[in-house]
């Protein structure tokens, strides 16, 4: 056999088991793994918005009561939403939401297509997920003003909001936040994440999970069900429906740019210190200036996913901010 023959029949096996083992991979992990999220209790209450189910999930005196503003002993509701790709936020804010509950009612509100939310086929606009997190917190028995406490992309949308219902929020304390300054540039292509969905369906998500040592740690404050929980629904992180979410990334954040933000509701954005040093004081200055004279910052300490081992800094800052704008 002539030397380039051997060669292609060498690439040919490899070829060959590089597919064997991925359709091994798809087979096991849909007869094995297609329903296990199943066994996982949601946290809080599932309701009913526009035909699909989303996650509600709250502690802290009164939570559920139906007053969002005082919950029967004057305690305000903070509302924690989640960045982008956060698999279970009900259980990656565990620690933060009980240091704050210490205080305050704290209310976590997982979107479409991530926890135990269901997938939603609507565009992930701004106006959509607005509305639906509106209608969810209401279908839970809550009343808005709010405080938000948006984390990463979310504070997009936590902008979007308090430009379109000034009303229904009484501040917004952001967790080291994407910037509304306006933005140039192209979102991940498609392909990305069709490899992506492709991995995962053939197992290479679950075995890569498995070899890194989770972000949630006991020692930060998380059980260890909470710790299980996030692993298990990492497994099955990317949809469609969170696809469409970051597609539209860019056109979210050019849309709130062109918007005023309101200048009576006052800001306090956390900044961790990894991000001030992978995007520079510029990238923050520049947020700042587009929120405005009402806008407080904060340097905390630590990775983009500050609440993750910063729970009591957290529910220190936001003691004190809240009590001074009072």
């Amino acid at each position: 056999m002539k030397r380039g023959k051997r060669i292609m029949v060498v690439l040919a096996i490899i070829l060959g088991a590089i597919i064997f083992l991925n359709l091994a991979g798809f087979a096991v992990n849909k007869t094995l793994f297609a329903h296990e999220l199943n066994s996982v209790t949601p946290y809080g209450k599932i309701v009913d918005v526009n035909g699909q189910k989303m996650h509600v999930y709250a502690i802290g005196n009164g939570s559920g009561s139906g007053d969002g503003s005082d919950n029967g002993i004057g305690r305000q509701t903070i509302v924690l939403l989640p960045g982008f790709g956060v698999a279970l936020p009900s259980a990656d804010f565990g620690p933060l939401m009980r240091e704050l509950s210490r205080e305050y009612t704290v209310v976590c509100v997982e979107y479409f297509g991530i926890g135990f939310s269901g997938q939603m086929k609507t565009a992930r606009t701004n106006a959509n997920i607005v509305e639906e997190t509106r209608t969810a917190l209401s279908l839970a028995g809550f009343k808005a003003p709010y405080v938000l406490m948006p984390h990463s992309l979310s504070g997009i949308y936590s902008e979007y909001y308090a430009a379109k219902y000034p009303e229904e929020v009484s501040a917004i304390i952001m967790l080291d936040t994407t910037s509304t300054a306006r933005q140039e540039g192209k979102n991940p292509p498609r392909l990305v994440y069709g490899i992506a969905k492709l991995q995962q369906e053939c197992g290479l998500t679950r075995l890569t999970y498995r070899l890194m040592p989770p972000a949630q740690k006991e020692e930060n404050g998380y059980t260890v069900k909470e710790i299980g929980d996030y692993r298990l629904f990492a497994y099955h992180v990317l949809n469609d429906t969170m696809i469409d979410q970051s597609l539209r990334t860019l056109d979210s954040i050019n849309e709130v740019s062109a918007m005023p933000f309101p200048q009576g509701i006052p800001v306090l954005k956390l900044i961790s210190s990894q991000s001030l040093e992978k995007v520079g004081a510029d990238y923050q200055e520049k947020h700042l200036a587009r929120l405005g004279s009402a806008v407080q910052s904060q340097t905390v300490e630590g990775s983009h996913f500050i609440y993750q081992t910063g729970a009591a800094e957290i529910f220190d800052l936001t003691k004190a901010f809240l009590a001074k704008i009072q």
